[in-house]
């Protein structure tokens, strides 16, 4: 019997150890998440490791996560970053249990790896670490208390853990109490964060966007034939693909943002505020964006009206030549305010194309999530070489020089957008009903154009499909075409032919090192319709 009693104590004293880690491990969280109101939200312990993570990731592992999750790849990164804590804090509580300073230094040691996953963000500074420091420290008190507690000697002399040491209802009202300080400490965080940004918000409400000195062509009528299940010419904000690192999406007050334009070539340096930038002329353009990780026939592309600022003006106003003109520099390095680096070839923002750095998405200032104040638009590039949001620094370099964020990690340095196709309707494994069904999607080869969609059935002839009126060379352009379905299972496959006359390949590759190609293929099930002449 007293063997059993040790053994019960033990699981007891150890089922307490883990309670007191979570306890603990809530109670560090909360006060880092105080702590980084103060700060900067991206400090936080999870937003900093996350970050990490993220960046030591390999690409493949990248593109698994965006191929497999979508949007939801930073949600699910956080939960399992906060998974791993709660079974670390635990096994920490276990140790304290017996060990008390021991599991308190254990406490202590994720905290200072905290603060150097922080420390070595880019961008970051010194009060970076603060955020996890805090955090840190706060679980290693919390959870040296709890266990002595736990631990302390019960009436009549009882063992520490034992059935009469600390009663429950004790340690749950001290369980509760942690609970509760901890809540109204993350809370506080929480709110006192969203006060830090009330800043940024206030500024983006109360931007009046200048009308644009060039405005964008009408868009001619027959443009969105709005075939039900078929995208749209103009993608809303709300449902414009987001594809970046960034697990806090930054929140840049536009009164106090400045952008700073330098490097080689660049006889007068500049350095403009959003107001600055705003006086001068404003262009619109109908452009769609793709990003490099959209698998053939994948959802990460969208078309928008976007106005701003000429890139290649602002160039040229700091003295800038592109190499065809004898300029040293063939890189622009563009910078955000999270540290993210993007490298574009000077020879095409200054080729003439409508490269823009952007201050409105479809009639409103940019939405922060896509960038807000001023992000770079660039028709004809993917996004990771071209699409820097949250925009701080434009520096002039050379390929040679400079690897920018993506090419570190194994991405091709340039990258123009290849021709792509994609049927939107009908899904793949769709059960339709034998007729006339309406095959329709969008193609776009920016900067170039579309010029012919075919469509081709089971392998058969490839049949011309009716095309929109075209929004212009940069904009994605609608397709539909009528199919006489029989019943049977059937594969629908779909090809694009630029403006330049060049056939999109149906040569399959991966998005890694510079995008995808191959033909989007859906296969459907096509049954008789009640009434169809006896076949089947």
């Amino acid at each position: 019997m007293a063997g059993g009693k040790t053994v019960s104590g033990r699981r007891r004293l150890h089922l307490g150890g883990a309670v007191c880690g979570l306890l603990a491990a809530c109670a560090g969280l909360a006060a880092a998440e105080l702590a980084a109101a103060a700060v900067r939200p991206e400090a936080a312990p999870v937003a900093a490791v996350g970050g990490t993570l993220v960046d030591l990731a390999p690409a493949a592992v990248k593109e698994w996560a965006v191929r497999t999750f979508g949007t939801a790849d930073k949600p699910l990164l956080a939960a399992g970053i906060l998974l791993v804590l709660a079974a670390v804090a635990a096994a920490a509580g276990v140790l304290a249990a017996h060990r008390p300073r021991a599991g308190a230094a254990a406490a202590a040691g994720v905290g200072l790896l905290g603060a150097t996953a922080a420390l070595g963000r880019p961008g970051a500074s010194w009060q970076d670490a603060l955020p996890s420091a805090a955090g840190g420290l706060a679980a290693a008190a919390v959870l040296y208390g709890l266990v002595r507690a736990l631990r302390r000697p019960g009436p009549a002399g009882a063992p520490p853990g034992g059935a009469r040491g600390m009663d429950r209802r004790g340690f749950g009202r001290l369980a509760a109490g942690v609970l509760a300080a901890s809540a109204v400490a993350g809370y506080a965080g929480r709110r006192l964060g969203a006060h830090g940004s009330a800043g940024a918000t206030a500024s983006r409400a109360a931007l009046v966007l200048p009308p644009p000195a060039v405005p964008a062509p009408p868009v001619p009528p027959g443009v969105d034939p709005r075939v039900p299940g078929a995208s749209r010419f103009f993608t809303p904000n709300r449902e414009f693909y987001r594809v970046d690192t960034a697990l806090v999406v930054p929140r840049v007050d536009a009164d106090a943002w400045r952008l700073r334009i330098h490097g080689e070539g660049v006889d007068r340096p500049l350095e403009l505020g959003l107001r600055e930038l705003l006086q001068r002329p404003l262009v619109e353009g109908d452009i769609t964006l793709a990003c490099v990780s959209n698998e053939v026939g994948g959802p990460y592309t969208g078309n928008a009206r976007w106005l701003g600022v000429r890139l290649a003006d602002l160039l040229r106003e700091a003295g800038v030549r592109p190499p065809s003109e004898g300029g040293p520099a063939d890189q622009l390095v563009a910078r955000s305010v999270d540290g993210m680096t993007l490298g574009t070839p000077v020879e095409t923002v200054m080729d003439g194309r409508e490269a823009l750095l952007a201050v409105g998405m479809n009639g409103e200032p940019l939405p922060f999530a896509h960038g807000f104040p001023v992000r770079m638009v660039v028709p004809g590039l993917y996004g990771y070489v071209s699409a820097c949001k949250w925009l701080r620094e434009l520096r002039l370099t050379t390929f040679a020089a400079y690897d920018a964020y993506w090419v570190r990690r194994s991405w091709a340095a340039r990258a123009p957008v290849k021709t792509q196709s994609r049927i939107d309707t009908p899904r793949a494994s769709a059960r339709l009903a034998a007729g006339r069904i309406a095959v329709a999607g969008v193609a776009w080869a920016q900067h170039r154009g579309i010029s012919r969609v075919q469509v081709r059935v089971d392998g058969g002839p490839w049949q011309e499909a009716r095309l929109a009126a075209s929004g212009g060379v940069d904009a994605w352009r609608l397709w539909s075409w009528p199919w006489e379905a029989s019943p049977g299972r059937h594969t629908l496959r779909v090809r694009a032919v630029d403006g330049t006359g060049a056939v999109q390949t149906a040569a399959r590759a991966p998005v890694l090192p510079d995008g995808a190609t191959g033909l989007h293929t859906v296969a459907v099930d096509v049954v008789p319709p009640p009434g169809w002449g006896g076949s089947a």
